[in-house]
């Protein structure tokens, strides 16, 4: 990946090359597609299996975002474990959103939506957020993403976050409780990953 070719890059200049991976999501092992010019193209990292490990089931209904989707691994799991629920993979890479759609459609689950910020409607109310958000993109960006995904939070629903200790897991967690006025709970510190509970009051 060239230092211009970031992640959250829309549209990735790396050639699209795709080949073929096999995970562990929701206690199974699954066949998935995924390619270079997005996050974490060769597994899921460690941040995302801090968070799968140490969250709680999701719920059974309603609409579930998972917020900088990369390939689709948390995604994903949600849609595993909730059938019933309706899943948004946000994401401003198109290839990451390609490649969301298609390891949706391959896992047969029809209640994945790939989409871009803008895409998901207005009157959606979160029942769920589950995030390895995108640190790297700076404070001012990284910030005015969680205020808009954090307010979109349906009363009693509670957003799972995690993030790297090294890179300030503890200074998004005062910030989230001082700006944002929300209760933020540390439910698991593993491997230098902090996982946060984000809920109301």
């Amino acid at each position: 990946m060239s230092e211009q070719d970031h992640y959250f890059t829309a549209r990735p200049a790396s050639p699209d090359e795709r080949r073929l991976l096999r995970v562990l999501l929701a206690g199974r092992e699954v066949e998935v597609e995924t390619a270079g010019g997005i996050f974490s193209p060769d597994h899921v990292d460690l941040g995302t299996r801090v968070l799968l490990d140490h969250v709680p089931d999701p719920p059974g209904e309603g609409d579930l975002l998972d917020l900088g989707c990369g390939w689709g691994p948390i995604a994903l799991t949600l849609a595993l474990r909730s059938p019933s629920a309706r899943v948004w993979a946000v994401d401003v890479n198109e290839r990451s959103l390609d490649l969301t759609r298609r390891n949706a459609e391959r896992l047969g689950l029809p209640n994945v939506r790939a989409v871009r910020p803008d895409e998901v409607p207005d009157e959606v109310r979160l029942a769920a957020l589950w995030s390895n958000p995108p640190i790297r993109v700076g404070k001012p960006a990284l910030h005015a993403m969680l205020t808009r995904w954090l307010g979109r939070l349906a009363p009693g629903a509670e957003a799972h976050l995690v993030v790297g200790k090294n890179l300030g897991a503890d200074s998004l967690q005062r910030w989230i409780a001082a700006e944002l006025g929300r209760s933020v709970e540390r439910t698991a510190s593993v491997k230098g990953f902090r996982v946060l509970a984000v809920r109301d009051r």
